[in-house]
Order: structure tokens, then C-alpha cells, then sequence
């Protein structure tokens, strides 16, 4: 009774670092891609923000500020929809991050739940036995 108990504690302890480690998995490559879009929204802002204002320091006089002044304005809307579609992108990679670590989760309860019932048929096919 005692090694039944065991085995069935084995299996499902192993069921269970499985699915933990596919969840990790998934959690890190999600965090790594998050990390890299956001990384790379920040150069292009960066970098387009410092060509600005070395435009805005090469203003000399009132004529070359108004001509610089639209590309700022350009600029600023550039930086707010980048950071929207980021965003935007970031939110997708999460949900479907999370869809795939819900699937494994409902995996995993229904193989329980199978191993359960089976546990339950098993003994009351012993106790009709006796």
C-alpha cells in the first residue's frame, strides 16, 4: 500500500517540476522578449532625440529655430506611438505568454484529475472485491 502511495507521490511530483519548468520557460522567454522590444524602442527614441537636438544646437537665430520646431513636434508624436505600439506588442507576447502557461495548467488538472478517478475506481473495484 505504502509503495502504491509512493509511486502515485512520484509521478505526480514529477508532473508537477515538469510543468513548472515549462512554465518557467515560458515566463523567461516572454520576460527576454518584453525586455528586447522595450530595449530597442528606447534606442530608436534615444538616438532620435539626440540627432534633434544637435539640429535644435546648430539654431543660430529665430528663422532656424521655427524650422527646427516642427521636426521637434514630429519627434514627439514619432516617440508617443512607438511607445503605444510597444505597448501594444509587449500586452499580445504577455497574453499569449499567459494563454500557453494556462494551458499547461488545465493540462495539469485534468491528468490529476484522471489519475484521481482513477485512484477512486481502483479502490472500489478492491473494497467490492473483499
Amino acid at each position: 500500500m505504502y509503495a502504491q502511495f509512493n509511486e502515485q507521490f512520484t509521478a505526480a511530483s514529477r508532473q508537477f517540476a515538469d510543468a513548472a519548468a515549462q512554465i518557467n520557460r515560458l515566463a523567461l522567454d516572454n520576460a527576454s522578449q518584453v525586455f528586447g522590444l522595450q530595449l530597442a524602442a528606447l534606442e530608436q527614441g534615444a538616438n532620435a532625440t539626440f540627432a534633434f537636438l544637435g539640429e535644435l544646437a546648430g539654431a543660430r537665430d529665430a528663422e532656424a529655430l521655427k524650422a527646427v520646431w516642427p521636426k521637434g513636434v514630429e519627434l514627439a508624436r514619432e516617440q508617443v506611438e512607438r511607445g503605444i505600439r510597444t505597448s501594444q506588442d509587449v500586452l499580445a507576447r504577455t497574453l499569449k505568454t499567459q494563454e500557453a502557461i494556462g494551458q499547461i495548467a488545465k493540462a495539469q488538472f485534468e491528468a490529476a484529475a484522471q489519475q484521481a478517478q482513477a485512484g477512486v475506481e481502483t479502490a472500489a473495484k478492491a473494497g467490492k472485491a473483499k
